[in-house]
């Protein structure tokens, strides 16, 4: 059994009583207030994630820790030197959705989430950035409209398309279904920027942002004109796909960017068929991107299963989310709670970037 004298010994052996402010002994519960080197949530998550196995290891898996790790003070003055956008007025968090690959399944993450956010009674807007694969016309029913203008203020401005209580801008209503988008990189950024300043969004709780795979133009484009809040990546379980994860986080972790990434949602986590709804089978892998996650000190948002009626719900422009009572609604309701979580206490922790903060969970149960 552990003894107050013994974990303070330990705590000197592994080099972290300086960050430790109180600790106590009751049994096999030991309790330590702690602060973190860096208010960065993936760095608390690290110590965490090592001071729990550091116990363990030194003292048996019967220990029950439990830690409360506080942020240092954030120093007075602002870095200089970092690449951040003006604020949208009236939008008060700018989410990026992003993947280090293609194919992972990330615009339907998008849209799911998008309207279970809706459902769950924010102000939710969508900007499809995948400006040379948009999909949001198709997976949101709005295929063939076009967007109308309306003057706000002696500006004509574009008014986004609206279904699901969700409001969608996309490269896609303004070309033909036919139509290639061949566009050089500074040609689609120029697009994307009129499409989130010349629109009329009004006020929103979030903006999500669709945004295409890899680490380009578009994405420095994104992060040069709005102050993105956080970033959510979507992965599937298998090694391809989470070696470019990694590449994709390195991004939004770079100096000069430091935009926090809020967590990882694994898509196509498993695959459940209809009739054997009980059933798991992990064609892709099993628990690749919460074993990436932990070794990164991001937070896992959500599994999504791989279910037939989620690509169908897709096709035919109703997002699997909106289908009350069923298992996938369920799961994109704790994923969406678990990012709005995540990003209150990076507002309460880390400087805003431009974005009002959420300051409160109301919203994060479903309207009745």
């Amino acid at each position: 059994m552990p003894t107050k004298s013994k974990v303070q010994e330990f705590l000197k052996e592994i080099e972290v009583e300086d960050l430790v402010s109180n600790f106590q002994v009751m049994g096999d519960d030991i309790y330590i207030d702690m602060t973190s080197h860096s208010p960065a949530m993936h760095e608390k998550k690290k110590l965490e994630v090592a001071m729990k196995q550091a116990f363990a290891s030194e003292f048996g898996e019967q220990i029950n820790l439990k830690l409360k790790i506080t942020s240092p003070e954030l120093p007075a003055t602002p870095v200089t030197n970092e690449i951040k956008g003006k604020q949208i007025a009236g939008i008060q968090n700018i989410i990026a959705i992003a993947s280090g690959k293609g194919g992972v399944g990330k615009s339907t993450v998008a849209a799911n989430l998008a309207v279970t956010l809706a459902k769950m009674g924010f102000k939710v807007g969508l900007l499809d950035a995948d400006i040379y694969g948009p999909s949001v016309p198709t997976m949101l029913d709005t295929e063939g409209q076009k967007p109308i203008s309306v003057e706000v203020n002696g500006r004509n401005l574009m008014k986004p398309i609206e279904n699901y209580g969700v409001k969608m801008l996309s490269i896609g209503y303004f070309s033909g279904a036919n139509q290639a988008v061949v566009w050089r990189g500074p040609m689609a950024s120029k697009a994307l920027n009129q499409m989130i300043r010349d629109a009329d969004w009004g006020e929103l709780d979030f903006l999500l942002i669709d945004l295409p795979p890899g680490t380009g133009d578009i994405h420095l484009s994104i992060i040069q004109e709005v102050p993105v809040t956080g970033a959510v990546i979507v992965s599937t379980p298998q090694h391809v796909a989470l070696a470019d994860v990694r590449k994709g986080i390195a991004m939004f972790n770079m100096e000069s960017i430091n935009i926090p990434v809020l967590g990882l949602i694994e898509n196509m986590a498993y695959f459940t068929p209809e009739e054997l709804p009980e059933n798991k089978y992990y064609i892709f892998g099993k628990q690749g991107a919460q074993f990436m996650a932990e070794d990164l000190g991001i937070p896992v948002l959500g599994e999504i299963p791989l279910i037939q009626s989620i690509r169908e719900a897709g096709d035919v422009g109703r997002p699997a989310a909106l289908q009350e009572n069923s298992k996938i609604s369920e799961i994109y309701i704790k994923t969406a709670q678990n990012m709005v979580e995540s990003l209150v206490e990076r507002n309460k922790n880390l400087p805003a970037t431009e974005a009002v903060k959420i300051t409160t969970m109301a919203g994060c149960s479903p309207k009745k």
